[in-house]
């Protein structure tokens, strides 16, 4: 009896004590609601000043309800507007295409102008492959030894071949790619090619044109190196050579000390002199006594294919610690060390003279050499005669540090702004071309 007594005092002191915390809840923090709907404004009567305030019940926490109401909303709204850009996002992806890295240049185009990645990072492997979103594209990327023709899944419509068709034996190779690539689209396991193709350095390249659709061929269009007079920006588009990513030049990542630092040379030619050639008169000016000193010089009377692991550190070293880097002509105007002078910050002195054989002004520029480069603005120090040299050297000897820093700045945004636009017309023409009508 006494422990059924305990049992009910204890639960009546349970159900008290729950009692007084919602009276505490409803006095205390509850927000209280409007008994009625208070009148629309054109229903007041009378100046504002002069309504009673028992017509409207007032609630303290009603701006606190209003600014949470809003808020609610703003996150809502956020939250349907990016799954509506989500949804867009897969409805506009409308082209699929494979790009076939069978050239160094593939790997600039995909690593450098698209800035994707690849998997293995392993430079050495025999099979590294990527994809990425780029306007209304979906780009998949493989390249390395292991593709060979007939060996590997194509994976979409369209292609992009990437060659090299500098010398007879790449040419050899390249056209068993074509011919390939014509099977599969006489089979209708793809529908269209386009070309990316590491020139000539005389402009010679005759043997890709009867491959060319508007030739009877099948290649819808054709991205080329060099000035080559044939470029319409209609199917024939010039491509810059970028960097040497056949030695492995890497992407390089701007810094703060790359921008601001004092850099303890004025200039840099790390590279090969040939005989009778302008390098032998830039050469023999930069032994004089006044800027031996200044420039990082390491001439060698053969070139080399490959760099040892001292002499390539030595070259990117002579770039980042350089003001100026000086690019003489080779066989062609257009050279590596432009493109890689750029990602380093170190301003190129170009020597601007049309080179030997078959490259010149197209129907679209009348600027050559570097007719590219021009066309977008490049900011560089373009000299006709390597005499011209020293003045340029004692100007920049005047210059101030801040004044240098605004230039490698100006340089590097522009050399972004560059691969950002190469990206842009090549999507652009791709899907200009690829896609059905109204969908471009």
């Amino acid at each position: 009896m006494r422990g059924a007594r305990k049992r009910l005092c204890s639960a009546l002191i349970v159900a008290y004590g729950l009692f007084s915390l919602y009276a505490a809840y409803t006095v205390f923090l509850r927000p209280r609601r409007p008994s009625a709907p208070r009148p629309s404004h054109r229903d007041r009567r009378g100046p504002r000043d002069n309504v009673a305030v028992g017509n409207e019940e007032w609630n303290p926490w009603e701006v606190d309800e209003k600014n949470e109401l809003i808020a609610s909303q703003q996150r809502y709204k956020a939250h349907l507007q990016v799954i509506k850009n989500a949804r867009s996002h897969l409805e506009q992806t409308s082209l699929k295409v494979q790009i076939w890295g069978k050239a160094a240049i593939g790997l600039y185009l995909w690593q450098h102008i698209f800035e994707g990645q690849l998997e293995p990072a392993d430079v050495t492997a025999q099979w590294r492959e990527g994809s990425q979103k780029a306007g209304k594209t979906h780009f998949s990327f493989i390249t390395g030894p292991s593709v060979v023709p007939g060996y590997f899944s194509v994976e979409a419509e369209n292609v992009v071949l990437v060659l090299n068709g500098r010398e007879a034996a790449k040419i050899a190779y390249a056209t068993q790619w074509l011919r390939y690539a014509q099977t599969l689209i006489q089979t209708r396991k793809i529908q269209r090619v386009a070309v990316v193709l590491l020139g000539n350095e005389q402009c010679n390249n005759e043997w890709i044109q009867p491959y060319l659709k508007r030739n009877g061929g099948f290649v819808n269009l054709l991205f080329v190196t060099y000035d080559y007079a044939l470029v319409n920006d209609e199917d024939v588009f010039q491509w810059p050579l970028g960097v040497a990513t056949y030695r492995n030049f890497p992407v390089v990542e701007p810094s703060w000390s790359m921008l601001r630092d004092p850099r303890p040379y004025l200039c840099n030619f790390l590279g090969t002199v040939y005989k009778n050639s302008s390098r032998e008169t830039l050469i023999e000016i930069l032994k004089q006594d006044e800027f031996n000193k200044l420039c990082w010089i390491a001439a060698r009377e053969q070139w080399q294919p490959q760099e040892t692991n001292e002499s390539f550190k030595n070259y990117q070293d002579a770039l980042l610690q350089s003001d100026l880097t000086l690019c003489p002509v080779g066989v062609n105007t257009e050279c590596y060390r432009i493109y890689e002078a750029c990602s380093s910050g170190s301003l190129p002195v170009v020597e601007d003279v049309m080179t030997p054989g078959g490259c010149g002004n197209s129907s679209v520029r009348r600027s050559a050499p570097l007719q590219l480069l021009k066309t977008m603005g490049a900011p560089f120090i373009f000299i006709k005669n390597w005499k011209e040299l020293p003045a340029v050297l004692e100007k920049e000897k005047k210059m101030s540090l801040q004044e240098k820093t605004d230039r490698r700045k100006k340089l590097l945004e522009w050399y972004q702004n560059f691969k950002a636009a190469m990206s842009h017309k090549f999507i652009n023409t791709l899907e200009n071309s690829f896609l059905p009508s109204g969908k471009g």
